[in-house]
């Protein structure tokens, strides 16, 4: 196929992370990564995709977002049909879109939300994106809002990632039937931070760990021994982007219903 000027597309992905080692390739797979790139070549794409950012081992993606040139006679809509006609079940291109100059999916969002999902009741099609707590989620919600601010979270991630100023903005909860969603709106994230936030939090409603602990750990990075919250519970929700910036402006994606992902709301 003749090459053509390369355009710069935006991809609107979605996954279900059970299926995925993480996002990123390594030797170990399957990944999200991997499956991408297998799937770009079985539609007759050549170029790769840069992402928003990565997510772990059992972590899931509503919206991860990839930026990669198109130098194949392809239109930037029509991309997305092409892939999900060949990619596997648990991982999907919601939408494709032209880009704007200078997009990068990472360096230009503003903002990232996730979404952890706390289990009410027994049920089984969410039981496996979900955590069973037993805890007022509603006390979780308040323990989790203590991290509100910018500090270094250093207490509250793994060692691997920089040790450096993060904000997280907002801390919220909503409800859907059996599940309960902890948002968590921030600046960036460093490796199991929101798992490590939340898992904490659910310790403080449950007893485990007094809220004083808890708050020392934010404010002054005190170690504790800290829960981390299982990584099926959790969703890269939305990547934000300024208006001028957002290749997905006034799109309405299309997302498979039922879960991880809901039905009613996206």
């Amino acid at each position: 196929m003749k090459e053509q000027p390369s355009r710069l597309v935006a991809l609107w992905c979605w996954y279900h992370g059970g299926a995925f080692r993480g996002y990123q390739s390594q030797p170990q797979g399957p990944t999200v990564q991997d499956t991408l790139i297998a799937g770009l070549r079985a539609a007759g794409l050549s170029r790769n995709p840069v992402p928003s950012g990565r997510t772990d081992l059992g972590v899931h993606a509503r919206m991860q977002v990839l930026g990669m040139r198109v130098v194949e006679d392809v239109a930037p809509e029509d991309v997305a049909a092409r892939l999900n006609a060949v990619l596997p079940k648990d991982v999907g291109i919601a939408c494709s879109r032209a880009a704007p100059r200078k997009f990068h999916p990472q360096w230009k969002a503003t903002a990232k939300e996730y979404r952890y999902r706390l289990l009410l009741e027994d049920d089984a099609a969410w039981a496996p994106f979900a955590w069973r707590t037993g805890v007022d989620p509603e006390r979780v919600r308040e323990v989790l809002s203590l991290a509100v601010g910018t500090r270094d979270f250093f207490a509250f991630h793994d060692k691997s990632s920089t040790q450096m100023p993060r904000t997280v903005r907002e801390v919220s909860l909503s409800r859907e039937g059996p599940i309960a969603d902890l948002h968590i709106v921030g600046d960036g994230f460093a490796r199991y931070m929101v798992r490590y936030l939340v898992g904490g939090a659910v310790a403080v409603a449950r007893g485990e760990l007094s809220v004083e602990l808890y708050r020392r750990a934010l404010e002054d990075a005190a170690p504790f021994d800290g829960v981390k919250a299982p990584a099926q519970g959790l969703i890269l929700w939305e990547v934000r982007y300024p208006d001028a910036m957002n290749p997905f402006r006034g799109v309405t994606p299309e997302l498979p219903p039922g879960p991880p992902f809901y039905a009613s709301v996206i």
